[in-house]
């Protein structure tokens, strides 16, 4: 589910009785001065002891039962998943209704710690004003990759091939393009010429593609990233407006490094 999606059930839960929901913002940004040296796993701790030392300080028990069981899972999530660990983790938890929603996020939070009857979504609101839906589209010679991201988070990833004979654009599926144009040198060659040669009415009918995705999904900004001759060329084909450029070759990048270096 879509973070945004999942922000309007979250806004919507109540707990039917009494407090119910943990809620954890937690900072891991290691751009961050202060998490040089991994603190974030020092406020993990303190901040969830300090939730269960105010509940058994209030005595009741079947609170204390249920943040326990709670805490617990949050820490385990967390622990065991270090290498998911980017900006930010924002995690909901609660026994009622089974609410366990989890991100890890390419964005920053700030740390913080509640048990309250609703879900503490504050935080995610503002990320939403400030990482609205958006397209973060990678132009290369034949091939387009295409990124749905939603509140800074990767939610799905498309990549469209050129097929030189047909000169269309479609969804790739099997072999990687450079494995189809391996045959040698002189092909390749010919190819990328042919392709320079052409950009403007090739990438005309992957813009259209891309319109008709950014109806359908609603996108509020869409960003390219690539080299300059290839997202002017794309650029110079879209209707829409393109509210930012990085001109860097990040094709064989990971995602989350693409997406930090649009969102930085």
């Amino acid at each position: 589910m879509a973070l945004s999606k999942e922000l309007e059930a979250l806004q919507q839960f109540r707990c039917s009785e009494g407090k119910c929901v943990l809620s954890v913002y937690l900072n891991t940004d290691r751009a961050d001065q202060d998490q040089q040296k991994g603190e974030w796993k020092i406020r993990l701790k303190n901040g969830l002891k300090k939730l269960e030392e105010y509940l058994q300080a209030a005595g009741d028990d079947n609170q204390l039962k249920s943040y326990q069981k709670m805490k617990d899972k949050v820490e385990k999530e967390i622990h065991g998943n270090q290498t998911l660990l980017q900006k930010g983790v924002v995690i909901f938890a609660s026994e009622e209704q089974d609410l366990w929603s989890v991100h890890y996020l390419q964005v920053p939070v700030e740390t913080s710690f509640h048990w309250e009857t609703t879900p503490i979504v504050d935080q995610l609101e503002q990320i939403q004003r400030d990482y609205p839906k958006s397209a973060v589209i990678l132009p290369n010679m034949d091939e387009v990759k295409v990124y749905d991201v939603d509140l800074g988070e990767l939610h799905e990833s498309h990549t469209y091939t050129f097929n030189p004979d047909t000169e269309e654009w479609t969804f790739k599926e099997g072999l990687a393009s450079a494995d189809r144009t391996a045959s040698g040198a002189s092909h390749v060659d010919g190819f990328e010429q042919r392709f320079r040669e052409n950009l403007h009415r090739f990438y005309k009918g992957m813009a259209t593609t891309i319109e008709r995705m950014q109806s359908k999904r609603k996108w509020e900004k869409v960003y390219l990233v690539g080299e300059p001759e290839m997202v002017r060329s794309l650029e110079s084909q879209l209707r829409i407006k393109v509210s930012g450029k990085v001109n860097k070759n990040l094709n064989n990048a990971r995602s989350s490094n693409v997406i930090d270096q649009v969102f930085q």
